[in-house]
């Protein structure tokens, strides 16, 4: 992969540097938070062989690449405008209060989630040592002065919580992040906890101050910065120039450490015990429903990126408690997500497919299931449906048996061992509940399959002996008019060509689906049937229809049009109208087109080719506005 190009590509349909507020990466994604997320070029995106997937999600848009994401991320980088390296997350003032959330949670910590990874994969690597240790030398390496070293690594984040969200949540608010981090690092100061963890009372120039203990704590620190981002903000108002740098650090926390201890981190504490008591009191309703909703729906969360709102859940379990299900019960998905690919791989036609397939397996097995669910299961639908099936039964057994780790680890091959700890009964409902959720996708992917995608290549592959696709005016189509079942009709008036023609790899080979191409005479396009729009390219180069009929209708005006930044271009639908045939949907400037360099070559193809058996042009080289081209025949019926 060529990453600089990459990189490049996607920056320039994201609408460019001065639409980027933020950009983040996190294992396969990259993230951008934008200005106008209309300015995304999905379309162009999606072609690129490098990008697995784009979703636009919580006011984001998510660019998903696969294992190259920090290649590419470096990349991508410095090309950002210099003023926006202090990458805050932009609120849009219009973006719902649950976005606005769910974002906020994320840039909070996402940034933490390597080390909190890297921490468990110690704690797991720790757990292998203690049990061969015990069982092959009947010896107890916890006292240890290696083992405790490494344990201390593999804890301190989690004791050190506070300290380490004031920074990222100081980033997030726009508070000083010093100022925060010395909040956070009084929270966790031994003689205080001490303090607070004895049996005399505690007061604050005679006010009573709730005593608990703040190590590990979550939410108390991210409260009191969210606080301090105001208070810091209402000193800088008022004081002075000259005075700043010292008296307003100094005000704020004059402010902010009493009124922590003596409210938010109070508040905090209360709300994080109510968080975990709700997970608990469902956990011991049913925790064999509870394990199979996160095992089932983990990953349609992470979709959706709600996963987001839960995954402090399972952070603040391992700080305060040791332990947590959370991820116990999402390694059911996981594994299933990794076995449905795995049945992909063994049950697709496809070669790209195939490779694709394999490579998302292995990443999925060790913990990052965006490429397994982008680039194999959601693309062929049914995939993940088996995932979502075997997930759920996983996660029950995980339930059933009480599983729970000791650490807050990726959930995959490496890190099983952070499940042993839980005893012998809940380690093998584990064990049992990842292999039902592995091989019961595989098996379903496998055995009741999937629709296949066709290769793009010639028509001795299998799968395209069912598209006898005739773009090529020169031979005569085997179907009559009479015998087809539907029937495209030339949204442009122009000359025919083959799309094998179209100086367009992504084209020509049939990758966005069979159809025609056409030079046009004319800078008008149509709607060649009654239809609704559903797709408007940004640019306004490109448009999606869905035909009344079912076809699925892709109309490219140009190659590299898109660059144009719609200039000569002029639109008179959106996406949603509902249009008849031949109502004006696009018009374009033919000739300043031509005279920036760009070739106006027009591909028209049907996006769901292979839902139909068989797809010809009919033999002609001039064709007029609304003229019959494309004749199709539904799978199924015969010729008679």
């Amino acid at each position: 992969m060529n990453h600089d190009k990459v990189a490049k590509k996607i920056l320039e349909n994201v609408g460019g540097e001065s639409n980027v507020q933020e950009l983040t990466h996190c294992f396969t994604r990259l993230r951008f938070v934008l200005k106008d997320e209309n300015k995304v070029d999905k379309t162009t995106l999606d072609n690129m062989d490098e990008i697995l997937s784009v979703v636009f999600n919580g006011g984001q848009t998510q660019v998903v690449i696969g294992n190259e994401v920090d290649k590419v991320y470096e990349q991508i980088e410095p090309l950002l405008d210099h003023n926006q390296k202090d990458r805050n997350v932009a609120i849009d003032k219009n973006e719902s209060l649950g976005n606005k959330v769910l974002n906020t949670v994320a840039a909070i910590f996402t940034p933490t989630i390597p080390a909190i990874a890297a921490s468990g994969m110690i704690k797991g690597l720790l757990a292998i040592a203690v049990m061969f240790a015990l069982r092959f030398y009947n010896l107890d390496i916890k006292e240890f002065n290696t083992y405790v070293i490494l344990s201390a690594a593999s804890d301190a984040i989690f004791y050190f919580m506070p300290l380490i969200l004031a920074y990222t949540s100081a980033k997030v608010f726009k508070a000083n992040e010093f100022i925060a981090m010395v909040i956070g690092g009084t929270l966790v100061y031994p003689t205080l906890i001490e303090l607070m963890t004895g049996d005399l009372s505690v007061t604050f120039f005679g006010v009573g101050v709730t005593q608990a203990n703040y190590a590990s704590s979550v939410i108390p620190i991210i409260i009191a910065v969210f606080i301090l981002s105001y208070v810091q903000r209402f000193f800088e108002r008022i004081i002075p120039e000259v005075l700043k740098i010292i008296v307003v650090p100094t005000l704020s926390l004059l402010v902010m450490i009493p009124a922590t201890l003596l409210l938010f981190g109070p508040i905090g504490i209360y709300m994080g015990n109510a968080v975990n008591w709700l997970y608990y009191y469902i956990m011991d309703f049913s925790s064999i429903l509870l394990g199979a909703f996160i095992g089932g729906m983990w990953c349609v969360l992470v979709v959706f990126g709600a996963h987001r709102a839960i995954i402090p859940i399972g952070i603040q379990d391992v700080a305060q408690n040791g332990r947590q299900n959370l991820l116990a019960f999402a390694g059911a998905a996981n594994f299933s997500q990794a076995g449905a690919a795995l049945g992909v791989f063994f049950r697709t036609k496809n070669k790209a497919l195939k490779t694709v397939a394999l490579s998302a397996c292995v990443t999925a097995l060790f913990g990052i299931t965006e490429p397994a669910i982008y680039g194999t299961n959601l693309r062929l639908k049914t995939p993940m449906i088996y995932a979502v099936i075997s997930g759920a039964l996983g996660g029950a057994i995980m339930g059933w048996g009480g599983s729970y780790g000791n650490a807050f680890a990726n959930q995959g091959i490496l890190t099983i061992p952070v499940y042993a700890e839980a005893g012998t009964t809940a380690f093998l409902a584990y064990l049992v509940g990842i292999s039902v959720a592995f091989f019961g996708a595989c098996a379903m992917t496998i055995f009741i399959g999937f629709k296949d995608i066709p290769n793009d290549t010639e028509e001795v592959a299998t799968e395209i002996d069912h598209f006898k696709i005739s773009t090529n005016v020169e031979n005569s189509p085997t179907i009559m008019a009479s015998q087809a079942d539907k029937i495209l009709a030339a949204p442009i008036k122009g000359t025919l060509v083959s799309l094998t023609k179209v100086n367009d790899e992504v084209f020509a080979s049939g990758a966005m689906g069979k159809g025609f191409a056409i030079l046009p005479e004319t800078g008008e396009v149509v709607a060649p049937d009654d239809c609704t729009v559903t797709a408007l390219a940004p640019t306004l180069h490109a448009i999606g229809l869905t035909l009344d009929n079912g076809l699925e209708v892709l109309i490219h005006i140009g190659i590299d049009t898109v660059k144009l930044n719609g200039q000569f271009f002029e639109s008179f639908v959106t996406i949603g109208d509902r249009l008849k045939k031949g109502d004006k949907m696009l018009s374009f400037d033919l000739d300043a087109i031509r005279a920036k360099g760009f070739d106006t070559i027009t591909p028209v193809v049907v996006a769901n080719t292979n839902e139909y058996k068989e797809i010809q042009s009919v033999s002609k080289t001039n064709i007029s506005i609304l003229e019959d081209i494309l004749l199709i025949k539904d799978k199924g019926t015969s010729y008679a």
